[in-house]
């Protein structure tokens, strides 16, 4: 007969708005082992598998620490509640945890009170994505039938005691194999049920199967990030969709592939998985309101299942290429590509190139390299990178004399250049290639460039210093690594593509707060990349500059603020790089 062997939860610590999906293990009357559900549609010998979820309900809610969101709290902070700041993040697990974080906690004290306008009244954050809710999550559609629906019922459920044991009360609060928490479980235990029923009688079969959580604790809100404008530094504006403006989101939101333990162990375990990450991920992606948003990292699967879907119903249409498998290992679905995305009120699709770069090297060592050499080559060269180059067309005007009649074309390259540090002549070439694959496009039309991505390359850097002055100097040391001889002459290390880094105009500008978080040297973040073996810029938007001019810029983040948690990824972002976002205008055209 049918029986369950084994439930397990993959982690025990539950967040709100994180779905729960039980290993449920189950043995056929065949005497196979089986993960696959059998519904009360499906039975398998007159029975089928039951599944309920359950909260305890105590008169006594606990307050969850802001910090150690696994921790209950012991003290709360009196200034917190005098700002009217979220409750949740008033609270803290001891004293050494209060002081601990003080440096960054006081910030948000500073930022509250000067949130308040002469009227008194508080400003909407810009990016206020966790605004008006104490658990940090957006609850829009978490309406009481909402989350019944989601949960596996077709109605909510009564507020009546569901099961009484010993001395504890439970409520019933789901009745599918999954279960999403709300806020109403915050400080509760939940508990999963599985049982065995007989589809005639519908009554158990055996023992019910439960495992228990522990208490559901908060997802935790980072602070939102604002939109600075480099313009005039006294105003921090909204993004005006209606004006001809439009912005572009940069994003390597870390492969679930290359999210382990191993790598980084500083992360609390709840914190990595993917169920929670995709969750934190999608709020702040969709919280910064971009009209183009270019992604890395993003693995096949992902893209397919969550990410196009779920921008979809934010207006977003999807493109994406993923890397090619001729080195790296593992099934299709699992590895990562590019993926970008735009807002289909705001542009439409007019044409898009891929660019594969192990294509480009096969290319290359036909036509350079001797045969005997070709295979040394091309184990050098082909590191499956790929680029995303996508043409779009304006759907709003740019106000421009000249441009009465004319149609707005942009071009958008999404890129992610090879990793390994060793392989500097790799990167330059990469990098090098795609720019004059943009140069070809620039040459039939008059458009403007963006080029996004993960460059893997610090300023200074030869790729760095092709893509922002258009040339790479004869005696820069990177040219010294080049044994296959890419790179010579220097004097083709170069391209006609008048591009500036965005995030460079925080330099030109009063904002003294955001100078600080750049390198006067090179003008660039001090970082977009911060773990706990390294920090450094790898992450830049790139623009021609002589058809478009930066608006504003979303604010770097400090490494104080990061190093509470150690590093990236931490709770409360979920990559360990940081997004960049800039707002643009489109000159007026000269008349030719």
């Amino acid at each position: 007969m049918l029986s369950v062997l084994r439930v397990h939860l993959p982690s025990d610590i539950p967040i709100v708005g994180c779905e729960l999906s039980p290993y449920v293990l189950i043995r056929l009357p065949d005497k196979t082992v089986s993960t696959e559900d059998v519904s009360e549609l499906l039975p398998v010998e007159g029975c089928f598998l039951r599944y309920k979820w359950y909260r305890i309900q105590s008169d006594k809610k606990v307050a969850i620490c802001s910090v150690h969101p696994s921790e209950q709290a012991t003290l709360q902070c009196l200034g917190c509640v005098k700002a009217k700041l979220p409750v949740a993040k008033s609270y803290h697990c001891t004293t050494k945890c209060f002081s601990d974080a003080w440096q960054h906690h006081r910030v948000l004290h500073e930022r509250a009170a000067s949130a308040v306008n002469e009227n008194g009244n508080e400003e909407e954050d810009i990016y206020g994505r966790f605004n008006n809710t104490t658990s940090g999550i957006n609850n829009n559609n978490n309406n009481t039938n909402g989350q019944a629906v989601a949960n596996g019922t077709t109605a909510s459920y009564p507020a009546a005691v569901t099961q009484r044991n010993g001395g504890e009360i439970w409520f019933e609060v789901g009745r599918c194999k999954t279960y999403t928490p709300t806020a109403e479980d915050i400080g509760h235990v939940l508990k999963f049920e599985c049982v065995v029923v007989d589809l005639e009688t519908k009554s158990p079969v055996g023992q019910a199967n439960t495992i228990l959580t522990s208490r559901v604790i908060p997802a935790p809100s980072p602070s939102p990030r604002r939109l600075i404008s480099v313009t005039n530094a006294d105003v921090a504006g909204h993004l005006d969709s209606s004006s001809g403006t439009f912005s572009v989101l940069s994003y390597n939101v870390l492969c679930d592939a290359y999210a382990t333990s191993d790598l980084y162990g500083y992360c609390p375990s709840w914190a990595l998985s993917w169920p929670y990450r995709r969750q934190n991920l999608l709020r702040e992606i969709v919280g910064y309101l971009a009209d183009i948003v270019c992604l890395q990292e993003v693995q096949s699967d992902h893209f397919e299942e969550f990410f196009a879907p779920e921008l979809d119903k934010h207006g977003y249409q999807a493109l994406f290429k993923r890397r090619t498998a001729e080195v790296q290992n593992g099934s299709n679905q699992t590895i990562d590509g590019c993926a970008t995305f735009f807002r289909r009120d705001r542009f439409s699709h007019v044409k898009k190139y891929e660019v594969e770069f192990n294509k480009a090297a096969q290319s290359l060592t036909d036509a350079l390299v001797p045969n005997a050499q070709k295979k040394t080559a091309l184990n050098r060269l082909v590191k499956d990178n790929v680029a995303l180059i996508v043409v779009l067309e304006a759907k709003f005007g740019n106000q421009g004399v000249d441009t009465l009649g004319k149609r707005q074309l942009v071009c958008v390259a999404n890129t992610h250049v090879h990793v390994q540090h060793e392989l500097k002549d790799v990167k330059l070439w990469q990098v090098h290639t795609l720019l004059k694959g943009l140069e070809k496009i620039a040459a039939s039309a008059d458009i403007p460039m963006l080029v996004c991505g993960d460059f893997n390359s610090v300023p200074g850097s030869a790729p760095h210093a092709l893509l922002a002055m258009g040339k790479v100097d004869p005696m820069h040391p990177d040219l010294a690594v080049d044994p296959l001889g890419i790179l010579r002459p220097d004097t083709k290390l170069a391209h006609t593509l008048p591009l500036v880094s965005a995030y460079s105009s925080f330099a030109r500008i009063g904002y003294e707060q955001q100078k600080k978080r750049v390198d006067p040297n090179t003008n660039e973040p001090l970082f977009t990349n911060c773990t706990r073996d390294f920090i450094g810029t790898l992450d830049y938007i790139f623009y021609s500059a002589d058809s478009l001019t930066v608006e504003s810029l979303l604010e770097l983040l400090d490494e104080d603020s990061l190093r509470k948690d150690t590093a990236l990824p931490s709770p409360e972002w979920s990559s360990d790089h940081i997004a960049l976002l800039a707002e643009f205008r489109c000159k007026p055209r000269v008349r030719r």
